[in-house]
């Protein structure tokens, strides 16, 4: 009796924690944001370059110590075997995409046999305190450097996922009051230039993701983004479990055994459903696959599990449907 009784009141303790949590906000401007011009931040997110304020030197150390533990969990490649290396990053410390990160890793890993190749960077997923290495630029690059360490450049795969808000120099970092940066797609083309990462499959959610489509696009990769690099995309409210891009390719669309190529169009379709029914200006979502992509993307699509997984989560067009949009 006096254990089951311990139990109650620890799980009751557990449940008020949860209840009490409030995850990180964006209460103020960032100076460098309000105060600079497009060339200011077009130069700093070509630069993939970040500020960070208010951090306590606990916090690094803790910090480094996620990233270097995340690292170390990575498994190598196998001589012979296009194995694929899955990075999945959330940007912004909204829980929409730290709970998107958190799924798409488990759903690409899952595709393409890649569990313990599987890294994923992203702040808290809305009930606590994130135990994962924060999504960031610098954090990003440390884990492509590993990767390309650890893959066999001529044969493997990099896929990545990445999830944040967007503006038409690139996708943004934010990470509540303490951090903000931006990563251009010049930025991210010369980083993986640099390592030789040369199949990749990229997958942009964020608006004007498009920008990252014509540099990035070669005959050996395939990237697929949330909207054209003039359009916004849709879903990135805080409380969301997904945003429509999110949820139509990955929690639906690419749970299923079908080829990448497939998967993007009922994705892409599914969310000009989703925008219509709102009332919602198109976003556009680009799709490009390198014939050279083709080639790789067959051998790891034919490693998708034979039966359809479930999706989870609320539906990303939820709140738009309860406001009567």
């Amino acid at each position: 009796m006096k254990r089951l009784l311990t139990i109650l009141l620890a799980a009751l303790a557990g449940a008020s924690s949860a209840q009490t949590y409030r995850p990180p906000q964006h209460t103020r401007p960032m100076s460098i944001v309000t105060g600079a011009g497009e060339a200011s931040l077009i130069e700093l997110a070509d630069q993939g370059g970040a500020i960070e304020h208010d951090r306590a030197p606990g916090w690094q150390l803790a910090e480094h110590r996620r990233l270097a533990t995340a690292l170390n969990g990575l498994a190598p490649q196998r001589k012979g075997t296009v194995d694929a290396f899955v990075v999945a990053v959330a940007l912004d410390s909204d829980p929409v995409f730290g709970r998107e990160a958190r799924e798409a890793g488990r759903v690409l890993g899952r595709r393409y046999d890649a569990e313990r190749r599987t890294i994923v960077l992203a702040g808290t997923d809305g009930t606590a305190e994130s135990a994962l290495p924060m999504g960031s630029p610098a954090n990003l690059e440390v884990v492509l450097a590993r990767v390309a360490e650890l893959m066999d450049t001529s044969e493997d795969v990099l896929v990545l996922y990445v999830t944040s808000h967007g503006a038409r120099f690139g996708i943004v970092y934010n990470d509540a009051d303490q951090g903000f940066g931006a990563i251009s797609p010049r930025r991210l083309w010369g980083t993986l230039s640099q390592l030789g990462i040369r199949n990749r499959l990229i997958l942009v959610s964020a608006c004007y993701a498009g920008v990252f489509v014509p540099i990035l696009s070669s005959d050996t990769t395939a990237i697929i983004t949330a909207a054209s690099s003039e359009r916004t995309s849709f879903g990135c409210q805080a409380d969301n479990d997904w945003t429509f891009f999110g949820d139509a390719l990955i929690n639906h669309a690419l749970r299923k055994p079908q080829p990448l190529a497939a998967a993007a169009h009922e994705a892409v379709r599914t969310i000009a459903i989703w925008e219509q029914g709102a009332g919602l200006e198109p976003s556009e979502p680009q799709v490009s696959i390198g014939a050279g992509a083709a080639r790789w993307l067959a051998t790891l699509d034919a490693r998708a599990p034979p039966v359809s997984s479930a999706p989870v989560g609320r539906p990303s067009n939820a709140l738009l449907t309860a406001a009567g949009r």
